[in-house]
């Protein structure tokens, strides 16, 4: 009786020890240590590429100063008036040419790749105020449209609108619903493109590392991609396999069944 007891201990340490390592693998930052301050990167804000598409409206407390740099929909903004035409709204939009710039009314080219938001808004202000136009100018930059994608082992995979200039590997999983249990989460791959080239940055989410990776802030347009584990990756090869065979077994069915009838 004792060695069936032992034999049961033995068994359910074993099936403890499984279950907390293989809870263990789930965890994110495994190695992060409590109460252990970490330096925050100052780069992770959202910088300006060729072909973004922006919105920019010049201010004054003279608003009619202000006017000439400003499409018509900046306009009606100013002037209270919401209603705006399909054709209005794409005045509005100004497009970062291939070469990083971006043509404003009256002061002309202005360089803005690798820019963010507020460094193009003071850059526009300053040239505002170095032609004399207006004194006071306060300028606002926004994205017209910036979106991540995020696929694979994720609850809900698609793509998502940035409404902020930092977004994090962990933000885009949690508008993603987080990542499945079948999701590698120590390779996880952000795929971007930078000055015509595609590099793919892979991140270790068990490890505080990833803090220092530059792709832990993510830039727009970014996919983030998670890959399955085996378990996951063979249960979809079988799955597949088997909807293969079970087709070919019902095609030649068919032609033997029309084979038999032509044949009668």
């Amino acid at each position: 009786m004792n060695n069936v007891y032992r034999l049961i201990g033995i068994a359910l340490c074993g099936f403890l020890f499984a279950a907390c390592s293989a809870q263990k693998r789930v965890w994110y930052l495994q190695d992060a240590q409590p109460q252990t301050p970490e330096q925050i990167a100052q780069n992770g804000q959202i910088r300006i590429k060729p072909l973004d598409r922006l919105i920019i409206v010049v201010n004054s407390k003279d608003p009619e100063l202000a006017v000439p740099f400003n499409s018509f929909t900046a306009l009606n903004a100013l002037s209270g008036n919401a209603s705006t035409s399909s054709s209005t709204q794409s005045l509005q939009t100004r497009t970062v040419d291939e070469n990083g710039v971006i043509v404003m009314p009256i002061i002309g080219a202005v360089e803005c790749e690798g820019l963010t938001r507020g460094e193009l808004a003071q850059r526009i202000a300053d040239k505002i105020m170095q032609g004399g136009y207006i004194n006071d100018p306060t300028v606002n930059v926004q994205f017209s449209d910036m979106k991540i994608s995020v696929i694979g082992e994720v609850a809900r995979p698609g793509t998502f609108d940035i409404d902020r200039d930092q977004i994090t590997i962990f933000d885009a999983l949690a508008m993603a619903g987080d990542m499945t249990v079948y999701g590698v989460r120590n390779e996880v791959i952000v795929t971007r493109e930078t000055n015509g080239q595609r590099t793919f940055e892979v991140l270790d989410l068990t490890s505080k590392d990833i803090f220092n990776s530059p792709a832990f802030y993510l830039q727009q347009n970014d996919i983030v991609y998670v890959k399955p584990n085996k378990y996951k990756a063979q249960s979809g090869e079988i799955s597949q396999n088997r909807s293969f065979y079970l087709s070919l077994i019902s095609t030649a069915v068919s032609v033997a069944t029309l084979i038999i009838t032509l044949t009668k």
